[in-house]
Parts: C-alpha cells; sequence; structure tokens
C-alpha cells in the first residue's frame, strides 16, 4: 500500500469514518476545468481522489462515465496528460491519495515501463485496471508494485469463495467491491446486500474494503459507509459535469460549483455516516 493510502485510511479508522472517493474523468470536459475540479476536491471532503484515464470503450462503465471519456478525448486528453493533470496537482495537494482508473490498452500503447515511471513520478499512489486480470500479474501489476503503486483489484458480487483468493493475489491498497453486476451508474447498490458481502470479504483479507457502483447520492453513500472503509461515487458526479455544460459541451460558470457542491453533500453522508 502507497505511503498516502496507508496514512489516510488509518487516519479515518482512528475517526471511525469510512473514506469518500469521488471519481471524475481526467480532461473532463476540457483540461482546465478538470484541473480546477481536482484542485476543489480535497477541500470538498474528498479523501482519495479516483481520475479516470480516458478511453473510446470503457466497456465496464455506464452511460454517464462512457460519456464523460469521450468528452475528454473530444478535448484531446492523452493519457500524458491526465499524468500532467495529477502532476500539477501535486504542486498544491502532496497528501491526497489518487488513484488512476482504466483500461490497459491506453497504458499498452503508452509503454508500461514508461507509464509507471511517469505516474510514480506524477505522484500516483494506485492503479484500478479492470480488463486485465490476475493471471496477467507479470503484466502490469508485479512491475507497478514493485515501483510502490498499489494494485486496487474489482471484486464483484459473481465473485465465489474460490476465485477471490487469486484475485486478491498481489492486490494492495484497498479492495474495491463492485456492489452491482453490471456496468457503473444503471442501477442502485443494496446496502443490506452490501453489508453481507463485506462481512465475507473481511474474512478474505485484512485490506481496507471500498464500495462503488450504484452509489447515487449522500443518503445511498451514507448506508455504504456504515459497513464499508469506502465508499466510491462516480456517475452522479460525471452527470452533474455533463449537465453543467452548454449546448455545445462546453463548461459553464457552473460547472465547477455545482459539481463540488454534490462532492460536499456526499461526502457529509459519508463521514457523518457512523455518528449516530
Amino acid at each position: 500500500m502507497s505511503d498516502r493510502l496507508a496514512r489516510c485510511f488509518a487516519r479515518l479508522r482512528a475517526d471511525n469514518r469510512a473514506a469518500f472517493v469521488p471519481f471524475i474523468t481526467g480532461g473532463d470536459p476540457d483540461r482546465a476545468t478538470c484541473a480546477t475540479l481536482l484542485r476543489g476536491l480535497p477541500e470538498a471532503g474528498a479523501d482519495i481522489i479516483e481520475v479516470g484515464m480516458p478511453f473510446s470503450d470503457p466497456m465496464a462503465d455506464g452511460p454517464a462515465v462512457q460519456a464523460s471519456s469521450l468528452r475528454a478525448l473530444r478535448a484531446g486528453t492523452k493519457l500524458a496528460d491526465v499524468l500532467a493533470l495529477v502532476a500539477d496537482h501535486r504542486q498544491h495537494d502532496p497528501e491526497t491519495p489518487i488513484i488512476l482508473m482504466g483500461y490497459y490498452n491506453p497504458i499498452y500503447s503508452y509503454g508500461v515501463d514508461r507509464f509507471l515511471s511517469d505516474a510514480d513520478k506524477a505522484g500516483v499512489d494506485g492503479l484500478i485496471v479492470v480488463d486485465l486480470p490476475a493471471e496477467h500479474d507479470d503484466e502490469l501489476c508485479v512491475p507497478a508494485l514493485s515501483r510502490g503503486l498499489s494494485i486496487i483489484r474489482l471484486v464483484s458480487p459473481t465473485t465465489d469463495d474460490e476465485r477471490l483468493p487469486t484475485v486478491l493475489t498481489n492486490t494492495s491498497g484497498f479492495v474495491y467491491y463492485v456492489s452491482i453486476a453490471g456496468i457503473t451508474g444503471t442501477k442502485s447498490a443494496d446496502s443490506a446486500e452490501v453489508a453481507s458481502a463485506v462481512v465475507r470479504l473481511r474474512r478474505h483479507t485484512a485490506l481496507p474494503i471500498a464500495v462503488g457502483f450504484g452509489i447515487r447520492n449522500a443518503a445511498q453513500a451514507a448506508e455504504i459507509a456504515r459497513t464499508a472503509d469506502a465508499a466510491v461515487v462516480g456517475s452522479a458526479i460525471v452527470t452533474t459535469i455533463q449537465e453543467s455544460l452548454d449546448d455545445d459541451g462546453r463548461a459553464t460558470a457552473h460547472t465547477v460549483e455545482r459539481t463540488l457542491a454534490l462532492v460536499r453533500d456526499i461526502a457529509r453522508g459519508v463521514h457523518g455516516a457512523r455518528d449516530s
């Protein structure tokens, strides 16, 4: 686990709070607006930030996140630009952990060694690569771990006890439990089912457990945060970005303000979940 991630979870554990992990796509809707959003997230309540690496075929993502990826690509965002966003952000925020989420194709095209070196220099703490299974750990996971970059695995409702040890091998940072079967932003998480899944996962790993997919608002995030170590929200945030844009898909004076207002609202739900 990266030092920043370890410190973050230790601090929150001491405060009996879960982490709030907002997701935005790097370069959405343009690099300048994205940089402003990124800078505002910690103050708005983000404990860990997940940044999407735009890709033309994001098969695990629902319509909202797919649209955010396409907006970023239309704005000319490349993987190098996402790494530059992180590096620039680190000039102002040396402590908030940043996780890059995406697909293997852009990393492979960039060059694995070059990508890992540049990600490490930029201040990235971990990677979620949704289409690279544990059977291919030598491809990316093992080299990433050797550089101190955490590899965060997705565990789904269909991942049974026989499969879990393979998935958890070389996993670090935290485990990401996908609360619904399917793509992001299409259904709501069932808090009772999530609680049961978290209990099961804790029998297999001591790593923190984050829950994402199907969390749309502060109330749902609070329900998840009562049992999980972190709540991840993505589709609701990128939808707010989309709804703030003008007719030509460009950022408006309301884009940052409305997005950070939603982040603050959800963060309050997550951080207050265990107070009562």
